[in-house]
């Protein structure tokens, strides 16, 4: 493994389909809970085309109405296979596509409602990032 010399910039995807729920997948990286599907820039790659390709790379699914929901800032936390200073940046976005292709990152998936997902292990900065979309559209 190379170290890190700089934080990682990464984006995330929030991403519900047309009933309103949110794609969430297990991934060893997380120690199998539930994660948003999401990962590093590329050099010379914008945010939304970063989201729009680890999508593509992760789900198989093609995303839309892509909002920014927040950042974190993720410094060698145990919560992740490796240690590891990430930026994370969050986004939601929907889908009309119903079929999921998970590549290796993936160990299952589900599509909950936001009320589903407190009852579920989804590791914290996803649902921190969860928490942020709420408030977001909170009256």
């Amino acid at each position: 493994m190379t170290e890190q010399h700089f934080p990682e910039p990464t984006i995330g995807a929030l991403i519900f389909n047309g009933a309103g729920e949110l794609f969430l997948m297990r991934s060893y990286k997380f120690k199998g809970q539930y994660v948003i599907p999401g990962g590093h820039i590329e050099l010379g790659e914008t945010m939304e085309e970063a989201l729009h390709r680890e999508v593509r790379e992760e789900t198989g699914l093609s995303v839309r109405e892509v909002e920014f929901v927040g950042i974190q800032e993720f410094v060698f936390d145990p919560a992740f296979w490796k240690k590891r200073h990430f930026i994370f940046i969050d986004f939601s976005c929907t889908t009309d596509e119903s079929e999921v292709v998970l590549n290796e990152e993936g160990q299952s998936y589900c599509w909950a409602s936001l009320e589903e997902c407190a009852g579920l292990d989804i590791e914290p900065y996803t649902r921190k990032a969860i928490e942020m979309y709420n408030d977001k559209r909170a009256p």
